[in-house]
């Protein structure tokens, strides 16, 4: 393959953004859900890896307690090793303690993890989503106090695997719960996978006829029945502008029927290449850094842009 096969032909839609900000996942959300625990040194040159491929926001690490995600147990050896990179390293913090020990290495950027259903809210957190909100009400205020910034990730936005179709006005008032109590932002979660266009279209609608601007919010698709990238293209469709995506399509949801995982970010890089959107991403270096994670866990990546170019392009800088 030549190096001008390597990139898609860019053809711009002007109903479009011209940039994207990439949320990279990765090493947080990929990396808990993979049966193979990392070396520290490992996950911290994966950080690296993904900076120096143009990523400008990389979740470095989750602080809850070891028990409950042993492969993310190393946080605060981690978090040193990476502190020092010119980009924006967001950690997840499930309560107080966790943000005592997320503030005491200098973290300002949080993020909340709340569910918009009483069944995952159960099984994740063994609380029901009130309980749960009430747990971070301090959580966010400190933190903003502390001049952090704080996310609110809100799963099974779209379906339950409990529950089944998620009503629209419950996640709305999840959300809006969310930002009454000082989150600088929310990522709507497509959990397990199974948003479509139009679902995502209306409740993106009902958020902004609720209050929600479209700036405070971030898409989080999972690619369970292969709509990650048309669900993202309908999001930014509305105006939406922060997509969350993990290199190599790393990490799955226990609770999916076939967990494939998050949208793979090499996969959401090529689509917005492709529309002449910028992400300052270098997709050579991306792809090789997620074929180089994936020979260490020892399986081949599930990005089909990753199984596409590996070992065949060049580092391309996308201006």
């Amino acid at each position: 393959m030549s190096d001008a096969d390597a990139l898609p032909m860019v053809v711009p839609d002007p109903s479009l953004p011209t940039r994207v900000r990439i949320h990279e996942v990765g090493a947080r959300d990929g990396l808990q859900n993979e049966k193979a625990t990392l070396p520290t040194e490992m996950k911290a040159r994966f950080i690296h890896r993904l900076a120096d491929a143009g990523l400008t926001t990389i979740e470095a690490t989750s602080f809850v307690h070891p028990k409950w995600v042993p492969q993310l147990a190393d946080a605060e050896a981690l978090f040193p090793l990476v502190d020092d990179l010119p980009v924006a390293l967001p950690v997840l913090v499930p309560n107080e303690r966790g943000l005592d020990r997320a503030l005491a290495l200098g973290a300002r950027r949080v993020a909340v993890f709340a569910s918009a259903t009483e069944s995952f809210a159960k099984a994740n957190l063994n609380r029901t989503v009130d309980e749960a909100l009430a747990m971070f009400d301090p959580v966010v205020t400190r933190a903003r106090t502390e001049g952090g910034h704080v996310r609110g990730y809100l799963s099974m936005c779209f379906g339950d695997p409990w529950e089944g179709p998620v009503p629209i006005p419950q996640v709305v008032r999840v959300c809006r719960a969310l930002l009454a109590m000082g989150c600088d932002e929310l990522s709507l979660g497509d959990t397990i996978g199974v948003a479509t266009p139009g679902h995502v279209q209306a409740l993106l609608t009902a958020l902004n006829e609720a209050g929600v601007p479209t700036s405070a919010l971030g898409v989080h698709f999972h690619d369970t029945y292969g709509q990650a990238l048309a669900n993202t293209l309908t999001a930014l469709r509305h105006g939406v502008t922060t997509v969350d995506a993990s290199a190599g399509g790393l990490g799955g949801c226990p609770y999916a029927k076939s967990a494939t995982g998050n949208l793979a970010t090499e996969d959401l890089v090529w689509m917005l290449r492709g529309l002449g959107i910028d992400t300052g991403v270098d997709l050579g270096r991306l792809v090789a850094t997620s074929e180089w994670m994936a020979a260490h866990l020892g399986r081949p990546s599930p990005s089909r842009t990753v199984r596409a170019l590996g070992r065949t392009t060049q580092p391309h800088k996308e201006q």
